[in-house]
């Protein structure tokens, strides 16, 4: 395999303080910090985003995401976004997650614009709500509006990263000259995350499911997992 010039970012999903001490001792470098993992994520609870950002020797970024149903958000929704991450930054997390579509699905600019002001100096990663919208390409060119938002989660719009590995290069190729990072995520696995660094040339990941006890979603964060992911990320150079 081509070596890479630097380490490949590894972001570890963490849903409570156990997760985020195994993250941080095992190798990751960054949580993602979640609540209802099952649901692809939602905002977790004050207390717990505090005592993360207080423990945690790695960055932290927060989920926002009210509920469950879609990524298109009423103004009952937006309040709520907004108050929580004036909650979020208050606390002092090193950035939000946060996406949001249109019924028509494009990227909702309006709400983007007072979510990066309500977050300040908080950066900004656009989760996967990009593989949801109607042409991902065209919601790339708008996030790539905004500095603030430094990474994109996406599986390249399939099911899983690996599916998506052709829409996942050319986001790549995309944003490169930019600073924006795609972040993949989804299917990605101790067995296949090697060769996908490798052949993407992507400098950031993103690992949920994977690294937890049995690899199951609801189970505890298993620090021997998130080591031996950070030794096959490791293996590869560029």
């Amino acid at each position: 395999m081509k070596p890479y010039q630097s380490r490949i970012h590894l972001e570890v999903i963490a849903t409570t303080l156990s997760d985020v001490r195994a993250a941080q001792d095992s190798g990751a470098d960054r949580i993602e910090l979640i609540t209802a993992i099952a649901e692809g994520g939602l905002t977790p609870s004050l207390a717990l985003v505090e005592q993360a950002v207080q423990l945690s020797t790695i960055p932290v970024r927060v989920m926002v995401r009210p509920h469950a149903r879609s990524f298109v958000y009423d103004a009952d929704d937006c309040e709520t976004i907004l108050k929580d991450i004036e909650h979020i930054r208050a606390v002092g997390a090193e950035a939000i997650v946060f996406g949001a579509l249109t019924e028509i699905g494009q990227i909702d600019e309006h709400l983007l614009k007072q979510v990066i002001a309500a977050a300040g100096a908080m950066k900004l990663t656009f989760h996967r709500a990009i593989d949801e919208a109607s042409d991902i390409m065209e919601a790339l060119a708008v996030i790539k509006r905004h500095p603030s938002i430094t990474d994109i989660l996406t599986s390249g719009g399939a099911p899983t990263a690996p599916e998506g590995i052709h829409m996942i290069e050319q986001m790549h190729f995309e944003s490169i000259e930019t600073g924006l990072h795609i972040m993949a995520g989804a299917g990605l696995t101790l067995d296949n995350i090697a060769v996908f660094t490798a052949n993407t040339k992507i400098t950031h990941v993103h690992v949920g499911s994977t690294v937890r006890q049995a690899g199951k979603a609801l189970m505890p964060l298993d620090p021997a997992r998130v080591k031996m992911m950070r030794t096959e990320l490791d293996r590869v150079i560029s």
